[in-house]
């Protein structure tokens, strides 16, 4: 074992998890910073909705009101539900295709020091006073005029974090390719698997366009550049394509790995083979390839003709076939099932009704010429909300019951983690179903206040209420972690008692090295394959137990993004002080110090050996016994 893990005290550990590169370690710090930053933009969240309680409240400023609705929604998909949905990327996909780590261990801890620092960078425009204001799209015709560094401290803090979204994507799509376990063909790969490769694939495609947007933008802004100036030559509406190009398919890289923790719920939790497995994964990947086709449907209004208007509008209706074949699987899994009614397992069934209302409306929006009627009210905040909070945030709070106990070996109150629920589900529904009447009445989507007598008095009081429901929900399942992680009851390899895949296989929370020895996958649902066949030891060895070969822990990537941060204060600052251009070259200077350092230093790991895997066995049995 390494040297560093073996020691004790706060400042061993402290540095054991600022230098990890184990992907569990990095999954739980996704995981915590992606929480930080949901309660961050739930509390945006909150004051929105407190000002638009009742007609011509100025608990905010309209100014103050702008800064909200951006750093919500940038907060809200750039930093919190991405983040959460890698932290179980990271935690349980190695686990589930029985690999030992990521394919790239140190770019891995690099991906999540450029999200942890990116979004410190972002919101420490509120220490500065000055908060991006153009809202989370930041098109060009509004965020080239915004007064201030807002608008740079956006460009710059997504520019950091989307570099590391993508080397984590990268990293994700060599694990599946290469480091599937003997056995493990691609059409016996646990579906959560399957989500995570397709969304993979989706971020390698998607975040260069993004990368280039904010490259062009931080350009005009800072350097007198003219991408988006129409007055100079440019055109605004390229921002808007770039944006959406990669815009669009976010939402289903969102949504994909939620579809794949929904899919080892219904199949756990009904006690049934995921029906329709085959369809599953091909309904997967197509939707991943439409999700691509369909970004213009968000400009139908800018005037691109109604021949493009149509092909747009039929590629995104397409998108309902694939997403139908899974809802309808999903419930034919449930069919004739011995269903257990869990904490996940409500969510699970809470996500179907709850999703499929946002996918109805979202077809309607496929209609062009209803979109020219209801875009910009607040029936697409209903939509969008129904989509993201009544897909992914549903799926983020089952995986978190899920997983828990094989993150951190204790098992979340099932008692509490149902309040949770109720209060979160009935919340849910309250603050935005009354939204897409609110749309129908004509109340225009980002306005600061309204005027009484217009009829939307009762409708926002109700949405208001629900958040507040919401909040609560929240707070309880804060509660719930506390007083699980106090207690601190250890729980065994498979404390839901159902698992199917190889993550239920091994001891909660997993040895470092995760296997012992390489396991041979025999089918889908390898880990029940082994109970049917009355197995013991639950996992069956492709090669008798040898040393490991285990990659050292790094301060480097810490370091190399911490330059970065650094460096974008100078970049930000550099026209208007004389120490902004010093701080620039530091900052980049001092990055590629620590990469040069990372090219000409030799780690070559360590080994964990026979006889110190052999020992652990012999513990982990013992705590058995």
């Amino acid at each position: 074992m390494s040297s560093v893990a073996q020691k004790s005290g706060f400042g061993a550990t402290l540095w054991d998890w600022l230098t990890t590169v184990d992907h569990k370690k990095i999954g739980i710090l996704y995981l915590l910073g992606g929480l930080f930053f949901f309660v961050l933009g739930g509390i945006e969240a909150m004051i929105i909705r407190l000002q638009l309680m009742t007609p011509n409240n100025d608990l905010v400023s309209a100014g103050l009101f702008n800064d909200l609705i951006t750093m919500h929604g940038t907060t809200m998909i750039f930093l919190a539900a991405m983040p959460i949905l890698f932290g179980f990327m990271n935690a349980i996909m190695p686990l589930q295709i029985g690999a030992r780590d990521v394919a790239f261990p140190f770019i891995n801890s690099l991906g999540f020091w450029m999200f942890a620092f990116g979004g410190l960078f972002l919101n420490i425009s509120w220490l500065f006073g000055e908060v991006p204001d153009a809202g989370w799209t930041s098109y060009a015709s509004l965020s080239l005029h915004s007064p201030g560094h807002g608008v740079d401290f956006y460009a710059i803090g997504l520019q950091i974090a989307g570099g590391g979204t993508l080397m984590a994507g990268i990293n994700f799509l060599v694990t599946i390719i290469n480091m599937r376990a003997p056995g493990m063909t691609y059409m016996r790969m646990p579906l959560f698997t399957w989500t995570t490769f397709v969304a993979s694939a989706m971020i390698l495609f998607a975040f260069p366009p993004l990368t280039i947007g904010l490259f062009f933008l931080t350009f005009d802004r800072m350097f007198s550049g003219n991408f988006f100036d129409h007055t100079m030559g440019g055109n605004t509406i390229i921002w808007e394509h770039i944006f959406w190009i990669f815009g669009h398919p976010e939402v289903y890289i969102l949504i994909l790995p939620a579809f794949g923790i929904f899919s080892e719920v219904f199949s756990v939790f009904s006690r049934k083979r995921l029906f329709g497995y085959t369809a599953m994964v091909f309904a997967t990947v197509l939707i991943g390839f439409l999700g691509f086709m369909v970004w213009a449907h968000h400009m139908f209004t800018v005037g691109l003709g109604p021949t493009a208007n149509a092909i747009f509008a039929v590629a995104t209706m397409a998108i309902a076939v694939p997403t139908g074949v899974k809802i309808f699987n999903w419930l034919l899994t449930i069919w004739g099932g011995s269903i257990k009614v869990t904490t996940p397992m409500l969510y699970a069934l809470g996500f179907i009704p709850s999703f499929v209302m946002g996918g109805v409306t979202g077809v309607m929006q496929g209609a062009a010429p209803l979109d020219y009627q209801l875009h910009d009210s607040y029936f697409i905040v209903a939509h969008f909300h129904y989509v993201i909070v009544g897909g992914v945030v549903l799926a983020i709070f089952a995986g978190l019951h899920y997983w828990w106990p094989k993150m951190f070996g204790t098992m979340l109150s099932e008692f509490l983690g149902k309040i949770t629920f109720v209060f979160f589900f009935i919340g849910f529904h309250m603050t935005f179903l009354i939204q897409h009447w609110l749309g129908f009445w004509g109340m225009p989507r980002r306005v600061w206040t309204f005027m009484d007598g217009q009829g939307w008095n009762i409708a926002n009081m109700v949405s208001t209420i629900g958040a507040l429901l919401m909040a609560i929900g929240f707070t309880v399942m804060v509660i719930n972690i506390i007083m699980t992680t106090v207690k601190n009851e250890r729980v065994g390899n498979d404390p839901w008692g159902d698992g199917r895949t190889l993550e239920w296989a091994i001891p909660s929370p997993p040895p470092f090295y995760n296997f012992p020895a390489t396991p041979l996958v025999r089918g889908l649902d390898t880990l029940w394959i082994e109970k049917m066949e009355g197995s013991k030891e639950m996992i069956t060895p492709a090669e008798p137990i040898t040393d490991i070969h285990m990659p050292h822990g790094s301060i480097i990537p810490m370091l190399m993004t911490l330059g970065l941060f650094i460096a974008g204060f100078g970049a930000m600052f550099q026209q208007e002080t004389s120490w902004g251009l010093g701080v620039l070259i530091f900052g980049l200077a001092f990055t590629f110090v620590a990469m040069a350092t990372r090219s000409l230093k030799d780690d070559l790991g360590y080994y964990v050996t026979k006889e110190q895997i052999l020992q652990d066995q012999e513990n982990i049995k013992r705590g058995r016994n």
